[in-house]
């Protein structure tokens, strides 16, 4: 019998893991330079972090016209956002627009969920192959996975046994879940529960909150965009869009001055209400320069904020329960909530207090903590993600000599300017470990990392060069000046998942994984870097 041969694998010049936010541009951008390029996207279809978080209230937490795509002004003129905070739908609805309008669907193979990626430094390639078999090979390879895109689940006794509906906020079922008339339980309240509560808080027949650690939480102020609104952005665009690319995270907001010492009590006060009563995020990135780095300053906002929170929650001892006392506002990402508070004045809603009384176990018909036990026709885990390298955890990464990803990041992630690792040639990571675009309004910090890695592909190309990878000195220098950055704020003190420190996965390793320099400054570095010829990386 004549033996089959067996089926070469699809070769491009570049291959795209993701098709988010991220992967959308790129594919745009490398199309542009002429090369043959495929994403590879786990869904069915484009969207990223838009595509899988469908839970109810999911939504912007930075303006609307800040988070699209700059690159087309076409692509500016056309659309118009109905929210200064756009819900995921909307969101959604504008990536497949963009997909669309671009005919970028082509170039994407969906329900392809990469396993492995191995270099073949014979033929200076990457090797890729996907859960259900099949299998390409490029010369570049760049990913756009996302810093939040693998969830986790707490390791709770009998977390299985529970036979009514149970999922993860990023894992909410895609034909919708209606929360009426319903006993929820929530496990979780960071950026992602506070969200959901708010909103499952008003149909549930009855809502159990399970908190192990409060956070502190800002209002949001979002409103309709009305026609007066709509006509004065649309003629401020490119100087909302230019003055985001130049504040610290790339939001409109950006710090002021002054610290809280230069002030006077008073003054200080009608600020911080002045700040407190304006949507978005000017609460945490455009108040007194001093907050985020002087425990003294920190201490003063935090009271703020505590005040307001007893203001809001008419049981004291209830308000006390949801003010955090082991960490400084602002020094953990900080939830942005409509009527969050308010719900835990309403008589359909518990919060059960962790720290007090622990979980012991689910059972078959809710959850049993030391306590009570609390009868459930539904739990919504809203327990987080494995942040930044989770999904990089995910995928077998194999670079020169065979040596895995996992290994080389084993005491911590070592890159160069959060895109490159050395080892893992022609592999760059868009929104990694160490990139300003995982400390950011993430659209403008993702499309300099874009519009930076397609400068450089297309600069090694025209050298006639192969292989671009970055040096080990030049990684290690980076990487101490990412951890200099990050001890200067308090969030390094605390831990959160900047600090790489998730309570549901143990055995991952204290350290930065957010680059908080600030886009300007990374920014001028990258371009430095161009500029010098790609210094601290070695092109053959």
């Amino acid at each position: 019998m004549e033996r089959q041969s067996p089926v070469r694998p699809a070769t491009f010049d570049a291959l795209v893991v993701g098709a988010g936010v991220s992967g959308l541009y790129l594919v745009y951008r490398l199309r542009a330079l002429g090369l043959s390029t495929l994403a590879l996207e786990a869904g069915s279809d484009v969207g990223g972090t838009w595509y899988w978080n469908r839970y109810p209230g999911a939504r912007f937490d930075s303006e609307s016209y800040t988070y699209g795509y700059s690159f087309s002004q076409a692509l500016l003129d056309e659309w118009e956002w109905s929210e200064h905070f756009s819900a995921q739908p909307e969101t959604l609805r504008y990536l497949e627009h963009v997909a669309d309008r671009f005919e970028l669907r082509r170039q994407i193979r969906f329900d392809s969920r990469v396993v492995s990626a191995r270099w073949d430094e014979a033929a200076s390639r990457w090797q890729v192959a996907t859960a259900d078999g099949f299998t390409c090979r490029a010369r570049w390879l760049v990913t756009a996975i996302g810093a939040l895109s693998v969830p986790t689940l707490p390791a709770i006794d009998g977390r299985d046994d529970f036979t009514g509906p149970a999922f993860h906020t990023a894992r909410w079922p895609r034909a919708g879940f209606d929360v009426a008339g319903r006993r929820v339980g929530v496990i979780g309240t960071g950026a992602t529960g506070v969200q959901v509560i708010q909103e499952v808080a008003k149909t549930a027949r009855h809502l159990t909150v399970f908190q192990r650690s409060p956070n502190w939480c800002a209002p949001l102020h979002n409103a309709p965009i009305d026609t007066e609104s709509r006509r004065r952005i649309q003629a401020t665009q490119a100087d909302l869009l230019r003055r985001c690319s130049e504040t610290f995270g790339g939001f409109l907001h950006d710090a002021e001055r002054l610290k809280t010492s230069d002030v006077t009590p008073a003054e200080r006060e009608a600020f911080w209400e002045q700040r407190y009563a304006e949507p978005g995020f000017g609460i945490w990135f455009a108040n007194y320069r001093d907050v985020l780095v002087d425990p003294a300053a920190n201490r003063l906002l935090s009271e703020f904020i505590a005040r307001k929170i007893r203001e809001r929650v008419k049981d004291p001892a209830l308000a006390e329960k949801l003010i955090p006392k082991d960490h400084g506002f602002g020094t953990r990402r900080v939830p942005l909530e409509t009527g969050y508070y308010e719900a835990f004045n309403q008589e359909n809603v518990e919060l059960v207090d962790l720290r007090e009384t622990p979980i012991v176990r689910i059972t078959r018909t809710g959850i049993r903590t030391t306590a009570a036990a609390h009868r459930l026709d539904a739990i919504v885990y809203a327990t987080g993600f494995d942040a930044v390298t989770g999904a990089f955890d995910a995928i077998d990464f194999r670079g020169a000599g065979g040596r895995t990803l996992r290994e080389a990041w084993a005491d911590g992630p070592v890159t160069y300017l959060g895109l490159q690792t050395p080892g893992f040639p022609n592999l760059f990571t868009l929104v990694g470990p160490h990139n300003v675009s995982t400390f950011c309004n993430m659209p403008r910090c993702i499309e300099q990392n874009v519009d930076w890695v397609s400068a450089c592909i297309e600069h090694v190309s025209r050298a006639g060069a192969t292989r671009i990878e970055a040096s080990a000195e030049a990684a290690a220098a980076w990487t101490r000046h990412v951890h200099e950055a990050a001890e200067r704020l308090l969030l390094s003190r605390v831990d959160s998942w900047f600090t790489g420190m998730n309570r549901n996965l143990p055995q991952k390793k204290r350290t930065p994984l957010i680059y908080a320099g600030g886009l300007p400054l990374y920014r001028t570095r990258c371009d430095e870097v161009a500029a010098a010829g790609y210094a601290g990386f070695v092109i053959a």
